[in-house]
């Protein structure tokens, strides 16, 4: 079957539609802006954004239930590129702010953080997305800057059970400070962690051990959507892309496992979804041609090939 990739992208909700346009098909910034305004108010966005309670979370937890919980809406909806300036992001960030506290080891207020380090990583992630630069997001970077071990990685269990570092942790973490810097400037200090923590995952080759050079996990080959806290290549890749970094030729067999993974007609398909609850589907599941996995398999290779970002 002959498909026209493109099309079949732009055939669907406005969250990949816009990032299509911004991405691949390169469109005015106006009308990219335009499309990407539509997530709040129609499809996944809107959806999403009608079923936070009134007490401000979503799934009725903080981080859990999965992946219905607020935390994790909260990173569907960053991942879906609901514009954090938006009325509707707006409110729903300050109901966040106002009734979410934290249930498990800490009681503070969410954009306060956690104690763990992956939890921690994403609500550093949240609040430079969402536009929450207060003192107590600049500590809980301070203190994420500080969970930073000797080999450039991060580790949610370290010092007590492991001080090796863990690509799900790194990566999340990578992600976070990242997304600080795209949100409120470079920073000197963050983008040197951030070297380290890239050169961590380059000189693994972005899945395979630096000892033994075997692939760590075979999961890690497989690419999912939403990726929830879990490391995969094209998520590696994803980061790198985001990064604008120019393309490092330690990542060519990862982007040559994401040239094989594409089907004949074109497209990817889903392969591992992290199973949990879910507020609703938005892939037809694992197997089937993945929009998501689609669209950020053809950004990572356009970035890859040509050093494009859009």
């Amino acid at each position: 079957m002959v498909v026209d990739v493109t099309e079949w992208l732009l055939d669907s909700d406005p969250a990949i539609r816009w990032q299509v346009m911004r991405d691949l098909t390169d469109e005015p910034a106006d009308v990219v802006a335009a499309e990407r305004a539509r997530v709040a108010t129609e499809g996944w966005g809107a959806r999403l954004l009608a079923l936070q309670g009134a007490d401000g979370q979503w799934g009725g937890g903080t981080y859990s239930p999965k992946w219905i919980s607020t935390t994790y809406t909260l990173l569907l909806l960053r991942l879906l590129g609901l514009d954090p300036a938006s009325t509707q992001a707006r409110a729903a960030v300050e109901r966040v702010r106002e009734g979410v506290r934290w249930q498990r080891r800490s009681s503070g207020p969410y954009f306060a953080g956690e104690t763990e380090t992956c939890v921690n990583s994403m609500v550093v992630a949240l609040g430079a997305y969402f536009g929450e630069h207060g003192p107590e997001q600049q500590r809980l970077r301070e203190w994420l800057l500080g969970e930073q071990l000797d080999d450039g990685g991060w580790n949610c269990e370290s010092p007590a059970r492991s001080t090796r570092s863990s690509f799900n942790t790194t990566i999340l973490a990578l992600e976070g400070l990242l997304q600080v810097e795209q949100s409120a400037g470079v920073d000197p200090v963050i983008a040197a962690a951030r070297t380290r923590g890239e050169e961590y995952l380059l000189e693994r080759r972005l899945f395979r051990s630096l000892t033994t050079g075997a692939v760590v996990s075979p999961t890690w080959r497989l690419f999912s959507f939403p990726p929830q806290w879990h490391y995969d290549v094209l998520r590696g890749l994803e980061y790198f892309r985001a990064a604008g970094a120019p393309p490092d030729p330690r990542c060519g067999e990862a982007i040559d496992l994401v040239r094989e993974r594409r089907r004949t007609d074109g497209r990817w398909p889903l392969q591992h979804t992290h199973r949990a609850r879910t507020h609703f589907p938005m892939e037809d599941g694992d197997g089937k041609p993945s929009r998501w996995n689609t669209l950020r398999a053809l950004r990572v290779l356009r970035w890859y090939e040509h050093g494009t970002v859009g």
